[in-house]
C-alpha cells in the first residue's frame, strides 16, 4: 500500500504542477498587489512546497521504513489537502460567478484558466493519496 501512496502523490503532483505551470503562465506572480477574490501566490506556493517536502518525507519513509516518519508525510499532506480545499473554494467560487460566460475578459483571475478535467484529476488523485497514506501509517496492508 505504501508504494501505491508513493504513486498516487506522484500522479497528484503531476497534475498539480500541470494547474501551477497554468497559474504561473497566466500571471499568477502578478496578483500579490490586486485586489479581488483570487488565489494568492503565497497560499498556492505553500500548497506546492508543503507538497514536495511531503513527498520528499515519504520517499524517505519508504527507504528507512521508520513509521514515525509516514506520520509525518500525513500530517504535512493533511494541512496541504486543507490549502488545496481552500483553492478549490476560492476556484469554484470564482468559477460559479462568472456564469456560463466563457469569453476571458480583462482582469480575469490565471486560476480561472484551470481546465475542469485537471482540477477534477487533481482532487480525486488528493484524495487517494490521503486515504493511502493515512492507512499506510495505521499499519493497514502491511508494509
Amino acid at each position: 500500500m505504501k508504494w501505491a501512496a508513493l504513486i498516487a502523490w506522484v500522479l497528484t503532483a503531476g497534475a498539480g504542477f500541470v494547474l501551477l505551470s497554468i497559474w504561473l503562465t497566466r500571471g499568477g506572480m502578478r496578483q500579490l498587489q490586486e485586489v479581488g477574490n483570487r488565489i494568492r501566490p503565497p497560499l498556492i506556493l505553500s500548497h506546492f512546497l508543503l507538497a514536495a517536502a511531503g513527498l520528499v518525507v515519504w520517499i524517505v519513509y519508504l527507504a528507512a521504513d521508520k513509521d514515525a516518519l509516514a506520520w509525518i508525510a500525513f500530517v504535512m499532506l493533511a494541512i496541504v489537502a486543507v490549502l488545496g480545499w481552500t483553492m478549490f473554494a476560492i476556484w469554484y467560487q470564482r468559477r460559479q460567478a462568472r456564469g456560463d460566460s466563457e469569453a476571458a475578459v480583462p482582469g480575469t483571475p490565471p486560476e480561472q484558466h484551470f481546465p475542469v478535467p485537471i482540477v477534477a484529476l487533481h482532487g480525486l488523485l488528493a484524495v487517494t493519496t490521503v486515504v493511502l497514506v493515512l492507512l499506510t501509517a495505521l499499519g493497514v496492508g502491511g508494509s
